[in-house]
């Protein structure tokens, strides 16, 4: 075995049945749902012009500033699949650019998330193939590896598997576990119901605000008159 430069198969994946769901349900309520534990951290940011991404997760880890491994899963991923990418963070060098963001096009996939930095970033912003990226260098990569594809990664404490739902709109980025979609897309979609609700309330000027009081004599905050 080649340890740190190897490519294995998915084992399994998120049908896309449960991909179509959750493209209604916000990452905030994701989130929320999973007791604000997961995260892919607040330098992942939207590089595109707004569109919501969701799909399968390909995995690669790469050594930070090579992209090879990325040529080979953009090569290998299925139209729906989110390439994610743990490149460690760093942010001098690019892994991808305006010329691997067509390629995905091309292929149908469904957006980039790259912990670390792309280039290009002009024509990325004006595109809608969803790219999520911790930020910008003009300094392109090498193409040496090693890498892997296919393997749990982790983005800023994150845990990404193979297969994996990947959400990500203009707050950031979620991974929900194969295992746990069914459950959380109910509990998501019950949350953003509620919200939904809520605003209709806000709007009709009849928001219950008791519970802000409520909360500071449970917690025994003095309040002088």
């Amino acid at each position: 075995m080649a340890i740190g430069f190897r490519i294995v198969a998915r084992e399994r994946c998120v049908d896309a049945s449960t991909v179509a769901r959750f493209k209604d349900i916000p990452v905030a309520n994701i989130s929320d749902c999973m007791s604000r534990m997961s995260a892919g951290g607040p330098r992942l940011r939207p590089m595109h012009a707004g569109d919501k991404l969701t799909g399968a997760a390909l995995t690669v880890k790469t050594r930070p500033g090579d992209n090879l491994l990325v040529h080979k899963a953009l090569s290998m991923a299925a139209p729906g699949d989110v390439i994610v990418v743990d490149a460690g963070g760093d942010l001098t060098n690019a892994i991808i650019g305006e010329l691997m963001a067509a390629m995905a096009i091309k292929r149908q996939i469904a957006g980039f998330v790259i912990n670390g930095a792309i280039r290009d970033a002009g024509a990325i912003q004006l595109g809608h193939l969803p790219v999520y990226a911790a930020g910008v260098t003009h300094r392109g990569p090498y193409k040496d590896g090693p890498g892997e594809i296919n393997v749990p990664i982790s983005l800023d404490g994150m845990i990404v598997h193979p297969g994996d739902l990947i959400c990500g709109d203009e707050d950031g980025v979620v991974c929900v576990p194969v295992d746990q979609a069914q459950i959380l897309y109910q509990l998501a979609k019950a949350k953003h119901d509620a919200e939904q609700g809520m605003m209709t309330a806000i709007a009709q000027g009849r928001d219950d605000r008791s519970w802000v009081d409520a909360a500071l004599v449970r917690l025994g905050c003095e309040i002088r008159s």
